[in-house]
């Protein structure tokens, strides 16, 4: 198709994260864009606005330091151009080594830099197939509707693929119980940034009890639930045994009590979701409780005994694609010319990877327009690892997948893990710098 900037104009569907991203990148280059967000004429389990970009799950787009794959791709990204990495760290809140943002603010940033673009038509309204006669990003996410997906499966021969997921549970901040809170971050790393809520071994003990025969919501298809790994609800994660939350969002390492001076035996973490710190998600408490169960069970947690809810967690179905048949290397659909994939529906998982395949997207269709190739990015760094898996996937039933140092190439010298993640960082930029330079096309 022949492209003429001056009038034709490209679609993105679907405004979180990954749309979002590709339609700011796009905007800044000059062109015309039609947005679609269904949100709020169709609403969805989880979401609660109409603002572009909002985060459902947690308020934390993961750790900040470069070494670790959530850190080293949101560095990646930067140096691809993106936005919404520089807008989170402008609505940041305290989070110790995590980058946290203020919900709210962070979404009504982005919703703001979009829409006040002369260039772009934001239509509230369902699509309920693909446009086939002009340029277009499908970035409808793990929330796609039926009606879409219905049309994905049967156009592109796609199997239905999902797993369940859940959101942590919210509290206002002055009905928390100070006497049996303390702040700091592990390690005494950074400022105090998280509220630590400790409990006893017999407090333990019986919230364990109860939490395991809990009542949760049921599923309309109870032999098919399917969890992602990373967002497991908590009362799963309790039945695995009596220690596991020990190990897992309920560990103490790392954490000195103040008023015991001693490590307590576990401990419930509290993080600001805004910048007031007037209210704080409990941390890695994503759950499928009822409501009422959720009141009851959390109260349990002594720091928690009066706690006032402004939000319950709730399980919803996130649905994707097995990308391997359906999409290029350039995140372009094989079978529709011109569209392109990006976020979660093509089998990634995670806010910031949703953000780094919307930005690709957005480059390689603007590579495309201009007939200069495209971005196939060395296989060493996290986000050209990431698409090389999702893309290469050897079984037709993938998990969705998120950035992790394992899908790296590995090094060709034994080190401990500390070296070893320092040398995929080094190892990484400097291939990523190198290519950039290399590429004939200024982005």
């Amino acid at each position: 198709m022949n492209f003429n900037k001056a009038k034709d104009r490209i679609k993105i569907i679907g405004a979180g994260l990954a749309g979002s991203e590709a339609a700011i990148f796009l905007l800044e280059r000059g062109y015309l864009l039609d947005i679609y967000e269904m949100r709020p004429a169709i609403k969805t389990p989880v979401h609660k606005t109409d603002l572009f970009a909002e985060l459902v799950c947690s308020n934390s787009l993961g750790n900040k330091d470069i070494i670790s794959a959530s850190g080293l791709l949101k560095e990646e990204i930067k140096i691809l151009g993106s936005n919404l990495i520089r807008i989170a760290e402008d609505c940041s809140v305290e989070a110790g080594q995590a980058l946290a943002v203020d919900r709210e603010k962070f979404s009504k940033c982005v919703t703001d830099k979009i829409i006040s673009n002369s260039n772009v038509n934001v239509f509230r309204e369902e699509i309920k197939s693909i446009p086939e006669d002009s340029f277009a990003i499908v970035a409808t996410g793990p929330l796609t509707s039926e009606s879409l997906f219905n049309y994905f499966k049967n156009s592109l021969n796609s199997k239905d693929l999902y797993f369940y997921d859940a959101t942590s549970p919210i509290v206002k901040y002055d009905s928390i119980d100070l006497k049996h809170a303390f702040w700091g971050n592990r390690y005494g790393k950074g400022e105090g940034a998280y509220l630590n809520c400790p409990m006893t071994k017999d407090e333990y003990d019986f919230f364990y009890e109860e939490l395991i025969k809990a009542d949760r919501v049921r599923s309309h298809l109870p032999d098919e639930e399917r969890y992602f790994e990373g967002c497991m609800p908590i009362e799963e994660l309790a039945k695995r045994g009596r220690e596991t939350l020990l190990f897992g969002p309920l560990k103490p390492r790392g954490l000195k009590d103040p008023n015991t001076n001693k490590e307590p035996y576990c401990v419930v973490q509290l993080r600001a979701e805004n910048k007031d710190k007037t209210l704080f998600n409990i941390v890695g408490f994503q759950t499928r409780l009822t409501f009422k169960e959720q009141s009851r069970i959390f109260r349990l947690i002594p720091a928690l005994k009066n706690a006032e809810f402004v939000r319950y967690g709730v399980m919803h179905k996130n649905v994707y694609f097995n990308s391997s048949t359906l999409i290029k290397e350039n995140l372009e659909s094989k079978k529709f010319n011109n569209v392109f994939f990006a976020g979660q529906i093509i089998g990634t998982e995670g806010y910031v990877e949703a953000i780094a395949t919307g930005l690709l997207a957005a480059i390689n269709l603007h590579l495309k327009i201009h007939d200069k190739g495209y971005l196939a990015l060395p296989k060493t760094t996290i986000l050209g690892s990431l698409i090389n898996h999702i893309i290469n996937v050897a079984t037709d039933k993938p998990a969705p997948m998120n950035a992790s140092f394992g899908l790296l190439p590995p090094l060709l010298e034994k080190l401990n893990k500390k070296r070893r993640y320092e040398e995929y960082v080094k190892r990484s930029l400097y291939d990523l710098n190198r290519y950039l330079s290399d590429f004939q096309y200024k982005l």
